[in-house]
């Protein structure tokens, strides 16, 4: 009797060739398909954990400080089993950063794996300890594995401190000027840190204790003068309008750029019956300048295309560029969150809705993907940031 040429169906998902349920696992590109495909049964799990070429990394989640978090492109959140994940003040990579009275611990939602940092500076000047008594982190970065930098500050004036995990006690410079750090970011080797007022790129030189062996800021210099963006009031109608500025440092196909994000705001003008009278500033359109940075000349050149294949991920505690070609998703766009510091509140929205907004760079146009993936806004609801798996 001759050979049936009809192939045969697998009796079950176990029996798919573990080739091919890998190039199915390379075409997710979010975290929760990724999640379910490890679930449907050991053989995808260990396909999952022992794959011949690792999938592109997903798309990075939206994590709220009330333990639920988004999985674009889903609209439905959900929350981590175990421990609640409530809380956390910033993100790291893939990590949730948690104060506690002596400093603070990194959890690692997707692993459990936690990390504890000791706020105990023992160099500092009287000035910077009521400066870092506020423990307000706005930026971590795991720089190395014996290297962690930091962002402290009050929202008007901040610091750059230093650590190894595991560490007794950060290193802060006595002697530096505070100033209002907008972002930092560890390129090639080095940590970069970027201010608001003079968008200086500066270099933050890091030597070892002789004594302990930790970590320490040697030297901050200037890498890139900058060219500042300054902000004017401007009268239509009758209302005031002014243009914020929010500075962020991303390292994008080699290069570190800096992303300079104008959010217009306006005002009513003051009555002449009641010129005393409160005039809330309420947030408007966003609009955003790419710069690259050219270190051979010292300046930044403006970029008018982030590339077909490139998306950034802007966010107050952690940003980041990816390519997204591989999951039929457009590139040179940037998706940004509403996240202003907490403690540093410039101005109000008009609507309690909020969600992530995209600005395409080809055009300039921005658009909001409500109602997908929206929370609405209140101070227990800030920071909202990316959380980015696998890092």
């Amino acid at each position: 009797m001759a050979d049936d040429p009809t192939p045969r169906r697998p009796r079950s998902w176990s029996d798919i060739p573990a080739d091919i349920a890998g190039l199915v696992l390379r075409l997710l590109p979010a975290h929760a398909d990724r999640a379910r495909f490890a679930a449907v049964c050991p053989q995808w799990r260990a396909t999952a954990r022992q794959r011949p070429l690792p999938p592109p990394p997903p798309l990075p989640l939206l994590a709220l400080p009330d333990g639920t978090f988004y999985s674009p492109p889903y609209d439905e959140p959900f929350r981590f089993p175990g421990f609640g994940f409530a809380g956390y003040k910033a993100t790291c990579g893939s990590r949730l950063v948690f104060p506690r009275d002596d400093g603070c611990f990194l959890v690692n939602p997707f692993t459990g794996a936690t990390v504890t940092l000791l706020l105990c500076p023992a160099s500092a000047s009287v000035h910077q300890m009521q400066l870092l008594k506020h423990l307000h982190i706005s930026k971590l970065i795991l720089c190395l594995p014996s290297l962690v930098a930091a962002i402290v500050g009050d929202g008007h004036i901040s610091q750059i401190l230093v650590c190894k995990p595991g560490g007794l006690s950060w290193s802060v410079r006595a002697y530096d000027m505070v100033r209002n750090f907008q972002d930092m970011a560890f390129y090639q080797g080095k940590l970069y840190a970027i201010a608001n007022d003079d968008e200086d790129l500066l270099v933050v030189n890091i030597s070892q204790d002789q004594s302990t062996g930790d970590p320490q800021v040697s030297k901050i210099g200037q890498a890139i003068k900058g060219e500042p963006f300054h902000s004017v009031w401007h009268e239509f109608g009758t209302m005031d309008i002014l243009a914020n500025k929010k500075l962020y440092l991303v390292e994008s196909h080699g290069s570190l750029l800096m992303i300079r994000r104008k959010i217009w705001c306006w005002s009513k003008q003051a009555s002449d019956t009641d010129p005393e009278a409160s005039r809330p500033i309420v947030a408007g359109p966003n609009e955003f300048e790419v710069f690259k940075a050219d270190f051979e000349q010292s300046r930044w050149v403006k970029m008018t295309t982030l590339g077909d294949e490139q998306v950034l991920f802007l966010g107050r505690r952690c940003s980041r560029a990816m390519s997204v070609s591989q999951y039929g998703m457009s590139g040179d766009q940037i998706f940004f969150l509403d996240d202003e510091e907490e403690n540093l509140k410039q101005y109000y929205y008009s609507t309690e809705i909020t969600s992530f907004c995209v600005c395409d760079m080809r055009d300039g146009q921005v658009d909001s993907p409500l109602p997908k993936a929206s929370w609405k806004r209140c101070d227990e609801m800030r920071p909202v940031a990316w959380l980015f798996p696998q890092d």
